[in-house]
């Protein structure tokens, strides 16, 4: 807590980012931009592929991705073997799930409403070539682990065949944490296997693949670790790539290498290159301290407006169940339009850049993202400017 509030120290963090003054940006979670140190390396990247070309693509890069792999292995605990790069956590996410085995005819896979959109559709695919059903659950709101356990059991419970459940670490709508190792157990004991999307999780919070406790799962490098966009990366745990098939039987790599799964074509050399200066970077932080400041700086505007009436925040304050993300509604608008409403007035009249998300079941919201750039006194403005929206009813 004192390093989180300590302002001398993050305001020299600060400034590692050269961000535009032009609006208060807090909608970070799209993507992380890079630091200063780790742009600066990723101009020399650029610099010496562009000089050297085929030169260095046939002859250098192959050590440097290898290098760069075992560095995402290391950063989320798994054995390098485990990891393959991916151009992010859909692209990841997509091969698992529409190339997972193990549905068959008459069986179910299950999401809810907080999954990200583009692997629900992954998952709907599954089932559409299988022969498959799809269970859809919603996320109790407000959420507490005990509710989010409970609304689980009883979708798992009402789907005895489910076969393949995908689980959101930490959702992009409202921000939300979910119990995703609790949850896998309840799977795991009714013969289903677990997908998680982490495309959120990996630099927004402390984490490695054991404390998740599942055999599959994709994730960003471009968004919380800061590397340049177009960088990710797949887990299968050890023991499990029977379970997923290789990507359009590609025979670039044998059956017993994870790469099999997941054939990107021309990589982005060096964006590749960039991924071990942007670990760096974010270790030099440490985790616990990042993940510490981006919490109070979340609960800077949440705790300012939890109790205004008409503003409804929709993660809870259970350090368990949320991070740096947190979605609201004024008022219970959760139209698209409203929603729309709501970020286009805090862009255009408070210089507040935010962005409504869709999908909920309870309706649309808009997200709040702050970041390692932003400061306790642009929260406190978020925080007055929604007072101010609020009593407008």
């Amino acid at each position: 807590d004192q390093v989180a509030q300590d302002e001398a120290y993050w305001g020299k963090v600060a400034a590692q980012y050269p961000v535009t003054d032009a609006v208060i940006n807090l909608e970070a979670g799209y993507f992380g931009i890079m630091a200063a140190p780790v742009l600066a390396a990723h101009h020399r990247h650029v610099d010496r592929v562009n000089r050297e070309s085929s030169y260095f693509a046939r002859r250098a890069f192959t050590p440097i991705l290898q290098q760069a792999r075992d560095a995402v292995a290391q950063f989320v605990g798994a054995k390098p073997t485990e990891i393959v790069l991916s151009r992010g956590a859909t692209e990841a996410l997509q091969a698992l799930i529409t190339q997972y085995k193990g549905v068959k005819a008459g069986d179910t896979v299950m999401y809810a409403d907080l999954d990200y959109n583009a692997m629900q559709w992954a998952m709907n695919a599954l089932a559409a070539a299988r022969g498959a059903t799809v269970a859809r659950l919603a996320i109790p709101e407000p959420a507490t682990r005990e509710n989010i356990l409970a609304a689980y059991t009883r979708a798992l419970d009402a789907h005895p065949r489910t076969k393949l459940l995908l689980l959101t670490h930490c959702n992009n709508k409202t921000g939300l944490i979910i119990p995703v190792q609790e949850i896998a157990t309840l799977a795991k004991a009714r013969g289903a296997d677990v997908v998680v999307d982490a495309a959120h999780s990996f630099g927004q919070v402390p984490l490695s693949v054991n404390e998740l406790g599942v055999d599959f799962v994709g994730l960003n490098l471009h968004k919380w670790i800061g590397a340049p966009v177009g960088a990710g990366a797949m887990y299968i745990r050890e023991g499990h790539l029977d379970a997923i098939d290789r990507m359009h039987a590609d025979e670039a790599f044998p059956m017993t290498r994870i790469e099999s799964r997941l054939h990107t074509g021309t990589t982005s050399f060096t964006t590749v290159m960039t991924i071990p200066d942007a670990i760096a970077f974010q270790q030099s932080l440490g985790m616990p301290q990042k993940a510490a400041r981006l919490r109070y700086l979340r609960d800077r505007w949440v705790r300012a407006v939890r109790d205004v009436p008409g503003v409804h925040i929709l993660t809870p304050d259970d350090p368990a169940l949320v991070g740096a993300i947190t979605g609201f509604r004024l008022h219970g608008r959760g139209t698209r339009a409203a929603n729309e409403a709501v970020a286009k007035t805090l862009l255009d009249e408070f210089g507040i850049f935010t962005f409504q998300r869709t999908g909920l079941a309870n309706g649309d919201c808009v997200r709040v993202t702050p970041t390692l750039f932003n400061t306790p006194a642009q929260l406190d403005t978020l925080a007055a400017a929604l007072k101010v929206m609020a009593a407008r009813g």
